[in-house]
């Protein structure tokens, strides 16, 4: 058996939904690397990172995803400059030097997500309405706004004069609003008969309908929007853009 000098991981809440893990062992074996590991790490409360890293010491990289994108902040050392602007974290650098571990976030779903925005061509002078205002939301929001594009948030509870709670929504707020983007974890695996409760009636033929869930590969809130005419994408081309970029940062000065 190969010693595995190099080991990777995820932590998150609950990570049955992932295909980080499958993701990143099938691009070891493409390489060649039988000394790489990726490990999941479901965690009930973030600080338990700290028992992660000082327990795995050939430990170098972590995703991080749900719900810690934002809470991990306080136990990262260094911080990239676009983590400063955008507050989220999904990819963690650990540098170890003898007894010191340097740890530093940065934000790849920002690469992810611009791949998705070209993959599906917006159009010119169209309004986003982002489900959700967590880590991935804020994530959108930010990507949109560097794209030129209007962003509105929808929250359960909304914390800013600019974001609308589901119930204010109606068929007319939904036509106004041309891309919409599922940013929350309703209808993911295992929970997949679950969606977002919004005015599907609302959307049309011209509608773009992003869900950055990616298991299943075809959500109820996906199925609903194509039942009533809009073009579709899920978040595989994020998941896969974000983690190449994971890739090159924990292979940087390596």
């Amino acid at each position: 058996m190969p010693t595995h000098k190099r080991q990777f991981g995820l932590i998150g809440g609950s990570l049955g939904h992932s295909l980080s893990q499958k993701y990143f062992t099938k691009k070891f074996a493409e390489l060649g690397l039988t000394n790489c590991k990726y490990t999941l790490f479901p965690i009930s409360e973030v600080s338990k990172v700290t028992n992660i890293i000082s327990g795995n010491p050939n430990l170098i990289g972590l995703n991080v995803t749900s719900p810690y994108k934002e809470t991990i902040i306080p136990f990262l050392d260094e911080l990239d400059p676009t983590v400063l602007k955008l507050g989220t974290v999904n990819v963690i650098k650990i540098t170890r030097n003898g007894d010191y571990t340097t740890l530093k976030g940065y934000n790849t779903d920002i690469f992810g997500l611009r791949k998705t925005f070209d993959m599906l061509e917006l159009p010119s002078g169209c309004k986003a309405l982002i489900l959700g205002s967590g880590g991935s939301a804020k994530t959108a929001k930010f990507v949109l706004t560097e794209m030129g594009v209007k962003s509105t948030n929808v929250s359960r509870l909304p914390s800013t004069l600019d974001e609308l709670p589901y119930s204010k929504l109606t068929p007319r707020i939904m036509n106004d609003y041309k891309l919409i983007i599922n940013a929350t974890p309703v209808g993911m695996f295992p929970n997949v008969s679950n969606f977002p409760k919004i005015p599907y009636e609302g959307i049309t033929s011209n509608h773009i309908c992003l869900d950055l869930v990616y298991n299943p590969a075809k959500t109820k809130f996906i199925e609903k929007c194509e039942a009533q005419g809009a073009r579709t994408a899920n978040g595989l081309t994020m998941l896969y853009e974000q983690a190449d970029k994971a890739w090159e940062i924990w292979n940087e000065n390596n």
